[in-house]
This record gives C-alpha cells, sequence and structure tokens, in this order.
C-alpha cells in the first residue's frame, strides 16, 4: 500500500487501528479511534486484562465499561495477546511503559518488546507510531532499527512517527479530543500520515507537526520536566518556611494575585504517576551521551524525591511534640494514589511516605476510596522487592480517634475532612485540603 493509499483509507475511515498497551494511555486512545467509526485491535500482553476488556469491562475510571461495551458490540473494538493480528493492521500505535530502573536509567525493554512484537508481522504500507514518553532517539536509534530487520525501509515501504501522549487521568476538562498533540516522523511522509491519523480523534483540538521525531520526543519531556522544576521549586520553598514559621500555602495564595508572570505550583508529599519521577532522569540521562550535565534538572529531581522524607519528618516532629514516639505511633494515612480522585497509585509519593514510617516502627493504616489495595516495601533501598499488601480501611470516627495521627498525603474531594478534624488527636494536612479551617489538632505543611 502507497502512502496515498493509507492516508485516503485513514480519512475515508476504512484504515484498521492496533494499539499495543491497553492501560492509562493506550485504551483511552484505542476508544477513541473506535467511536470514531474505526476498527480497533487492541493488543496486551495481560491475558486477564484482555479477557476483562473482551468481557465489556474497564480497569480504568476515565474509560467507563459501558464505552468498551458499545465499541465490542459495535465490532469496533476487541483485545488479544497475539501480534498476529497486526497483520492485517494499517496504523499501529505503541503506548507501552517506559519506566527507569533503580539507578534511574531508561528502562525500554516494554518498547523493545512490542517493537519486536510488530516487526514478525510488519507489511508494506502500514503506519507505526510511538506514544511512549522516552528520550529524543529512541525512535530513530532503537525501534527504526528493529523494524528495518525485516529488510523493509522506513519511509519507503512502512512509515514511523513519534507522538507523545498527553493523558491527564482524571482530567474532567481536556481528554483524546480536545487536547493538542505534538508530532514528529523519521521523514516528511510519516509525519504527514501520523497527523492524518490523530486528526480523526483530535478532533477539537490541533495537531502540530514538528521537524523529526527527535523534537517531538524532547518536546514531551520538556512539558514534564518544566512542571518537576517548579514543583521542586516550592517544595524546597516548603522547606523554608517550615524553618522560618511561615505559612507557604498564603504564600503562594498572595504571589497568584500577579496577573503576569507567575503560575502557581504547590507543594506535597512529593510527585508521583508514571511521567514527573521518571522522564527529568531520561533527560538527565540522554544528556551525558553528549557530555552536557544536566545540573539543574537533576537538582529537581533530587529535591521531588526528597520530599517523602521531609513529610515523614514532618510527622515524626508533630508525633514527638505530642508525646508520642513514632516507634509506637498508630498512623492513618488518607489517601494512597499518586493524586486526587484517581485510582492510579503508581510511583505514589503517600505509599513513600507509608513506608518511611513503617520502617521508623509506626503502624500504618490507609484509607483511599479509590485504591483498594496498596504494596509497601518491606525495605527502603536495596535488592528486597517483597512488598506487604495493605488494604484501605473503612473511615469512621472510631478509626480516627483511635490513631494517634492522621496524615493526609492525597486530597480526595470524597473524603469527609470535618468528621477527620472533629475526631483526630493530630492531623498533618501536606496538601492543603484543611485550607481556611482553624483547628488545635491542625498541622499544615
Amino acid at each position: 500500500m502507497s502512502a496515498a493509499e493509507l492516508r485516503e483509507r485513514i480519512e475515508k475511515g476504512d484504515a484498521t487501528v492496533g494499539v499495543i498497551g491497553c492501560g492509562y494511555v493506550g485504551l483511552p486512545l484505542s476508544q477513541a479511534f473506535a467511536d470514531a467509526g474505526f476498527q480497533v485491535v487492541g493488543i496486551d500482553s495481560d491475558a486477564k486484562l484482555v479477557a476483562a476488556l473482551n468481557a465489556g469491562q474497564s480497569h480504568i475510571l476515565d474509560v467507563p465499561a459501558a464505552r468498551i461495551r458499545a465499541n465490542r458490540d459495535r465490532s469496533r473494538f476487541r483485545a488479544t495477546t497475539d501480534y498476529a493480528a497486526l497483520a492485517n493492521i494499517d496504523v499501529i500505535f505503541i503506548s507501552v511503559p517506559t519506566p527507569s530502573d533503580r539507578a534511574k536509567q531508561p528502562d525500554l525493554s516494554f518498547v523493545i518488546a512490542a517493537a519486536n512484537g510488530v516487526a514478525a508481522h510488519l507489511r508494506a504500507g502500514q503506519l507505526v507510531i510511538l506514544e511512549s514518553t522516552t528520550y529524543p532517539g529512541t525512535t530513530d536509534e532503537v525501534l527504526k532499527p528493529i523494524l528495518e530487520k525485516t529488510g523493509l525501509v522506513a519511509g519507503t515501504d512502512f512509515f514511523l512517527a513519534f507522538s507523545p501522549e498527553r493523558i491527564d487521568p482524571g482530567n474532567k476538562t481536556f481528554d483524546i479530543h480536545n487536547t493538542p498533540k505534538v508530532v514528529g516522523g523519521v521523514d516528511p511522509v510519516s509525519t504527514e500520515l501520523a497527523v492524518a491519523a490523530l486528526r480523526m480523534v483530535i478532533t477539537e483540538g490541533t495537531v502540530h507537526a514538528v521537524s523529526s521525531a527527535r523534537a517531538a520526543e524532547l518536546t514531551k519531556l520538556l512539558e514534564n520536566t518544566y512542571r518537576a522544576v517548579n514543583i521542586a521549586f516550592v517544595n524546597e520553598l516548603a522547606k523554608l518556611c517550615d524553618r522560618m514559621k511561615i505559612d507557604v500555602w498564603e504564600v503562594i495564595e498572595a504571589a497568584a494575585t500577579k496577573p503576569y508572570g507567575f503560575v502557581p505550583f504547590y507543594p506535597g508529599p512529593g510527585v508521583g504517576g508514571h511521567c514527573i519521577p521518571v522522564d527529568p532522569y531520561y533527560l538527565a540521562w540522554k544528556a551525558r551521551e553528549y557530555d552536557f550535565n544536566t545540573k539543574f534538572i537533576e537538582l529537581a529531581a533530587e529535591t521531588n524525591l526528597g520530599m517523602p522524607f521531609f513529610v515523614a519528618a514532618r510527622i515524626e516532629r508533630l508525633l514527638s511534640d505530642h508525646g508520642r514516639p513514632t516507634r509506637d505511633a498508630k498512623v492513618l494515612v488518607l489517601g494512597a494514589t499518586f493524586k486526587p480522585d484517581i485510582d492510579d497509585a503508581r510511583n505514589s509519593p503517600a505509599v513513600r511516605v507509608m513506608e518511611i514510617l513503617r520502617n521508623a516502627g509506626a503502624t500504618i493504616e490507609y484509607h483511599d476510596p479509590y485504591a483498594a489495595h496498596v504494596g509497601l516495601a518491606r525495605t527502603l533501598y536495596g535488592e528486597d522487592e517483597a512488598r506487604d499488601m495493605l488494604s484501605s480501611v473503612a473511615l469512621d470516627a472510631k478509626r480516627v480517634s483511635g490513631a494517634d495521627l492522621v496524615a493526609i498525603l492525597v486530597g480526595h474531594r470524597s473524603i469527609d475532612y470535618e468528621l477527620v478534624l472533629a475526631n483526630a488527636k493530630l492531623v498533618f494536612d501536606a496538601v492543603n485540603v484543611t485550607k481556611g479551617r482553624r483547628a488545635p489538632n491542625l498541622e499544615r505543611l
């Protein structure tokens, strides 16, 4: 199939779409294309997840099960673990995890596995778009060589591009349809085809083409590193304000009254999710290949990485000030996900705070309406990856009053904070959900 023929199939809605990875990025993407009338196949290595999707179930709050069932029933969506399904696919998206290892170096094992799966069934005329966040050069230096081992040539026989995901779990305002998208191909034709494909689902936003896949890859790292650096700045300010006995939340609120030149960011127990804790390290790692040290970026990452320890220390100090040593304390934590009102606990700083406090001898319970279970590492560092599973407990006056301290680490809107303040011996609020409230048992970050 020629590029012109593929573009015509895309614009007519006749192209078939494959999405590798049915997680927080891949599943919304697959449903967006299915909603637009395309036939979509989701591919995932998790057989239980595949079975659940085919049964019309959803594991993501932002994608209702009814939406999956509707697309399944209209024969627009099915899931499989078999890469052979790609043989009949025109447009292939790769949306698999790109974590970092213990040494904060990029782990592209999922991307490489997906690339090998695509290569086994690659044919002329297909378009492959990598969505996974990664360092500049991944598409050209990792993905392209694997695909070209087939004897097919990128830009001539098949087409290859990078378009970073912009999924914000829990965001009720921006989704795939109205969030602008950046895309860059390994050649101009690949870029044009990727733009054409994305325009079929981004109906209320723009698709911004850049000159190369590398530029698109760096764009994503810039977006997330910008946030990481600014969050680190206010986290450091929070530490200073603690020492100076100044309310950091009051200071930020006052500064935000300036109508220009200031964008408010807020401190907290750390940064979580898949992007912000990882992406600065991807950029710093790649920069060293060019004999360039990203000191500013690495300092920001170090600051954010240290916030769970600072918050835990504040909690320990508050307990000590009231005659309760941490090693004998019972701490009830509110919130275990990485941000409010979502069910994703990946790299959650709240979980890290729990691990630190438990390591110091505290007895930990947690309540989270979105996370029924979380695993706490048995050691803070080292090779032991064993985890103890904790289950969310019910939140009632008896449980609150029975704790030596209640730590609010995630500001879920559905939690009854008035009940907490009325019954808790001590409350430490790391996220300012108790803004405006005054209570003798309350201390804020």
